[in-house]
């Protein structure tokens, strides 16, 4: 796997070293850093709350105070906590956590051993995707700082946990799962990893972050508060890593200083702001060219404009390809990769995914809107994760920016312009390996000149199936999402006519 371009405007600190070497060794890594200082707990928790150190990953969450509900935790109960890496990076749109894993893994492992030593943690567990670079990347910088024999580089076992590539698998409570030999879906009802018991690793509380997260706290560490803060903004101190999607060319991940204006970036990045911007990756917002041209690069910058940080990913979309089309392709994406434990997740994006479809092609009219727009804020603040509140902030956000690309389509002309899949999605890059049926989406078909109206479609798999005023199947376009596969084959099977079939799309 190709390790992702990096590139740096202002000081080099988590990409220190990057100009040189595709990737730092552990000795590179020492030349590039320097020594990691030791923390005890309460100057490792001061060190985060002087900086406001915030998650990474997407939800911000302040990490000196997880960390200290980890620690209370940790005191009532007597349990020594686990420090969880996540580096399962199921954002499409980013690559900045695989850059990290493949190019400056120790940067990763020094913050994880910072946190585990100062606060007595017992092992860390990194998380990453299977297939990825982590699954070689941490186990090979592990054995680099074994051979060295110097506790505090291994305060505690290290040890990597290889996660199915979905979605929802890289949210905390899936993690966890995950990490525990569950299925990596997101628990149906809500607990903080910080309590330990069933939504910690092993019964233990257990301290999560991404491991960008951790890097920054690595880089904190050594420079201490007031040189870290040297850089970025009062409020958010230091540097961030964002990922740009760029037209026909693999994905760049870029080191530039917190409130930094978006418009100054995408220019001296060569990437044109097109249609509109989404910001946040798909869990973010889109927003227009106008309003993001001179917008910080922050939280509250990000904020004041509609937008979210997210996972700092940014993806321009060019004139060229339809944006209508290019919304329904990944709110289609989004609907499968759902845990499907919910009403939201079950019905709600796949019937907005299945609206979109029949805007993007020119049918459906008023009424398509009108359905894409009910159904996907009706999800808002009803799902049992975050999955159907950051779907439904991609497409409301769409609906807003591409409002007049919508009215062309609302008409029924369309746009005229082709889909090009111009925003990422797994498995649609070069592989070494053909698809398989397997690897293949699938949605259900009805051949019409069968079909004799029996219903029982609709009984049966009610999430792909409903009933037309004429008591004929209705399926949408959306591919079948994994939880569902059970009930379209028993669909297909029991049909009596022997109407309806998967149809496999390599």
């Amino acid at each position: 796997m190709t390790a992702p371009e990096v590139m740096r405007l202002g000081p080099a600190r988590l990409t220190a070293g990057l100009d040189q070497h595709v990737r730092l060794g552990l000795e590179d890594h020492r030349t590039a850093h320097g020594p990691l200082p030791r923390y005890d707990r309460d100057e490792l928790l001061a060190l985060a709350d002087r900086l406001d150190l915030r998650g990474r990953g997407g939800a911000g969450f302040p990490f000196a105070r997880k960390a200290r509900a980890v620690l209370a935790t940790a005191d009532r109960t007597g349990q020594p906590p686990v420090v969880v890496v996540n580096a399962t990076e199921g954002e499409p749109a980013s690559a900045k956590d695989r850059m990290l894993l493949a190019r400056t893994p120790h940067l990763i492992l020094d913050g994880a051993c910072l946190a585990a030593e100062a606060f007595g943690a017992e092992e860390i567990v990194v998380g990453v995707s299977a297939g990825g670079p982590g699954e070689v990347a941490v186990p090979r910088a592990v054995d680099e700082r074994r051979r060295k024999g110097n506790k505090s580089l291994i305060p505690c076992r290290i040890r990597t946990v290889c996660l199915p590539e979905r979605f929802v698998a890289g949210e905390s409570g899936a993690l966890i799962r995950g990490i525990s030999g569950l299925p990596a879906v997101p628990p149906a009802r809500k607990a903080r990893a910080s309590d330990g018991g069933p939504a910690g690793v092993r019964g233990r509380p257990t301290l999560l972050s991404n491991a960008e997260t951790y890097a920054q706290l690595a880089v904190a560490g050594r420079l201490g508060p007031d040189a870290y803060a040297v850089v970025g903004t009062p409020a958010e101190p230091g540097t961030l890593l964002l990922t740009l999607t760029r037209t026909a060319l693999p994905p760049l991940v870029v080191e530039v200083p917190a409130g930094a204006p978006m418009g100054v970036v995408l220019d001296t990045c060569g990437i044109p702001p097109g249609q509109g911007l989404l910001v946040g990756g798909y869990h973010g917002a889109w927003l227009r060219p106008e309003d993001a041209a001179h917008t910080p690069i922050s939280r509250a910058g990000l904020a004041a404009v509609g937008g979210t940080l997210g996972a700092g990913a940014i993806a321009s979309l060019a004139d060229s390809t339809c944006p209508i089309g290019e919304v329904a392709r990944i709110a289609a994406w989004l609907a499968a990769q759902s845990a499907g434990q919910c009403g939201p997740c079950r019905l709600g994006l796949p019937n907005t995914a299945d609206a979109l479809a029949q805007l993007a092609t020119g049918g459906g009219g008023p009424s398509a809107l009108d359905e894409a727009r009910r159904t996907i804020a009706s999800v808002r603040g009803r799902g049992a994760c975050a999955h159907p509140d950051g779907s439904a902030r991609f497409v409301l956000s769409a609906l807003t920016v591409f409002a007049e690309d919508l009215a062309v389509h609302e008409s029924g002309r369309g746009c005229g312009r082709p889909v090009k899949g111009l925003l990422p999605l797994p498995g649609e890059t070069a592989s070494a390996l053909p698809a398989t049926d397997a690897d293949a989406e699938a949605t259900l078909e009805v051949d019409w000149a069968r079909c004799d109206g029996h219903g029982l479609c609709a009984a049966l798999a009610p999430e792909l199936v409903a009933l037309g005023p004429h008591g004929y199947p209705v399926i949408g376009t959306t591919p079948i999402a994994p939880w569902l596969e059970h009930s379209a084959r028993r669909a297909v099977s029991q049909c009596p006519a022997l109407a309806l079939r998967l149809k496999h799309r390599q």
